[in-house]
């Protein structure tokens, strides 16, 4: 029987990751690693999330997705996606300057990886006074600028930044060229691709003291060269309504701050939906039971359950595919 699935994060060690994960977001960190990533919810070919809670503890969710098919994804999912989960679910702790990369879309990905291309989003929780990100080029550049700003340094130059604080959104399709800058914790929902073009890293050597692999060839025509400046967003979140922070083809997320008690209809939705827990505690209360979710946690309500009562004081994120 399906219930609200909870997963065991997969931890990801950085060079640019930090231990924010374990003191803001309550995640348990191996000593002494850099911890970046911790991937909540994840289809990712060699990093599918497997079942933390419940009766069904120990499965992975593709094999969850092969048994349950539509009434754990939705019809029109399962129809698009098969076995395969469409998302990624990420929060990131940047304790310092992630690099410059960019992301292919479906298109190119599909031809060079048999894979999909990575439209992504960033929802900020926590940063230092100060803290910026990169987003897209601060004018419409040439392929022929964009290679001599990277051949001579001076690649940032040509990148829009901005300060972030907490609650801002950033919307990055594939294409973007972005870089989240140091002192930021933030919640990425993106498709499920682990494909990254790295294209400058600061000067950054890894921890044998070489410089990273860089993938200029490939990036340069993944790159949109246009200069976008509708990319970031802010909302105020109003007690027990849902309100839209991002859609696009690949998801819709949705700010809900729940005081004391909202209930959510999802009979006409025909999607799973993921709760990303931001702050409090809730009880997830569901056709045969509920479950806890707290900050830091993230969950997995399967497709067949039409009405969902959550209870308590806290915020989440409220993911799915319309």
């Amino acid at each position: 029987m399906l219930y609200p699935l909870k997963f065991k994060p997969r931890l990801k060690e950085r060079i640019w990751g930090g231990t924010s994960l374990a003191t803001a977001m309550g995640k348990a960190l191996p000593e002494g690693k850099k911890i970046g990533e911790s991937w909540e919810i994840s289809g990712v070919r060699r990093d599918i999330s497997v079942v933390a809670n419940g009766d069904l503890k120990g499965n992975d969710l593709q094999e969850l997705i092969e048994v349950y098919m539509g009434d754990l994804v939705g019809e029109k999912v399962y129809d698009r996606f098969g076995v395969e989960f469409p998302l990624l679910v990420k929060f990131i702790d940047a304790r310092d300057t992630l690099s410059i990369q960019v992301h292919p879309d479906d298109e190119l990905a599909r031809q060079r990886h048999r894979f999909y291309g990575k439209t992504e989003m960033w929802y900020v929780l926590a940063a230092e006074p100060g803290a910026t990100v990169y987003m897209g080029f601060n004018r419409t550049v040439t392929r022929e600028e964009y290679l001599a700003a990277l051949a001579s340094g001076s690649l940032s130059s040509l990148l829009r930044e901005e300060k972030v604080r907490p609650g801002d959104s950033f919307f990055i399709p594939a294409g973007t060229i972005h870089a989240i800058g140091k002192g930021i914790l933030l919640a990425e929902i993106q498709q499920t691709s682990d494909v990254t073009y790295r294209v400058d890293d600061w000067g950054r050597t890894d921890t044998d003291g070489n410089p990273r692999e860089m993938h200029t060839d490939l990036a340069v025509d993944a790159l949109d060269f246009r200069a976008r400046h509708d990319l970031r967003s802010s909302v105020a979140s109003v007690a027990n309504e849902p309100v839209p922070v991002e859609e696009c083809e690949y998801f819709t997320v949705n700010l809900l701050k729940v005081e004391d008690s909202v209930e959510r209809d999802y009979s006409a939705l025909d999607s799973f939906v993921i709760y990303i827990c931001t702050e409090g505690e809730l009880t997830v209360c569901y056709s045969a039971g509920s479950e806890t979710l707290r900050r830091g946690e993230t969950m997995l309500v399967p497709a067949q359950e039409d009405n969902i009562e959550l209870d308590g004081d806290g915020t989440v994120l409220e993911v799915y595919i319309a």
